[in-house]
């Protein structure tokens, strides 16, 4: 909702100060100018992408729409899930998390946070993070080496749609040009007409260049910014599990594998020491 929001005022803002300066929204309407700028620019995101790349951009971008979804409330749900499953290992042994982490989708653990579970990303790298402490594959001082593995790999792939993006949006000045340029060559050719049509036609010649500009700088380059910060959300969030992972395997109590994830957190995410302590502690009085 806030891009749709910050888009409006991007419109309302250059559409309303050219009509206070007199001028006509109207004669800015040249459908022909929209199809070289905006064909040439999927054009060129077409050549330089990979299907998938194209297939993350176009998901991602609407994404940005919805916002991030890791809020206060889905890191309370992961610090709980968390916590349940630690204790469960703690209790039962290594073994009694193996039905959690081969069946996630049947887990009676992970079914009590629903935000989480239907986050298949997050449960995926959980349950990958626990599968060999569980089968006994590494040492618990190698999880970090396979974890961090799996993370540089996962902002890599965030990353790319991203570039896409951003190498198009700095693009599209350029094609602003090439209309612009394309404009004056179809006005060149109709010299001796009417100052009125030559006119209209120079108009709509400048156009061109204004949209290359208003679109990259208006809309896709911070659709960009967006995208990223949305990939350093979740990014976060998957560190915020794999630092708990890696405590719990190395030895730390369950309250402080969790604790270690707490503190990697934002200020506007972090929950209080005694906030976090509180939340635990009224989730063992509910058992």
């Amino acid at each position: 909702m806030i891009v749709i929001i910050g888009a409006l005022i991007v419109l309302g803002s250059v559409l309303g100060g050219f009509m206070m300066a007199g001028g006509k929204v109207a004669s800015l309407m040249h459908l022909s100018e929209f199809v070289i700028i905006g064909g040439a620019a999927v054009g060129a995101m077409v050549v330089m992408s990979p299907k998938k790349v194209l297939m993350d951009l176009f998901r991602d971008m609407l994404a940005t729409l919805k916002g991030s979804p890791y809020n206060k409330a889905s890191y309370d749900e992961l610090f709980k899930a968390l916590y349940e499953l630690f204790m469960l290992g703690r209790r039962s042994g290594m073994v009694a998390l193996e039905e959690h982490v081969t069946s996630p989708d049947t887990s009676t653990i992970f079914s009590k946070y629903p935000t989480f579970q239907k986050n298949h990303h997050a449960v995926e790298f959980l349950c990958n993070g626990l599968r060999p402490i569980i089968d006994g594959k590494i040492k618990p001082d190698q999880l970090k080496l396979l974890l961090d593995i799996e993370l540089e790999a996962m902002e890599a792939e965030h990353e790319k749609p991203i570039s896409v993006l951003s190498k198009a949006a700095d693009a599209m000045p350029g094609f602003g040009i090439v209309a612009a340029v394309l404009g004056i060559v179809i006005t060149m050719a109709s010299i001796a007409g009417p100052i009125e049509e030559i006119g209209e036609k120079v108009a709509a010649a400048l156009v061109g260049t204004f949209l290359g500009i208003f679109i990259s700088y208006g809309f896709m380059n911070p659709l960009a910014v967006n995208m990223e910060f949305i990939s350093m959300a979740t990014h976060s969030y998957m560190r915020c599990i794999a630092s708990s992972v890696i405590g719990f395997a190395n030895g730390m109590s369950p309250v402080m594998a969790v604790e270690v994830a707490r503190r990697g957190l934002g200020s506007d995410l972090k929950p209080s020491a005694d906030g976090l302590e509180s939340m635990l502690k009224a989730l063992n009085q509910a058992k």
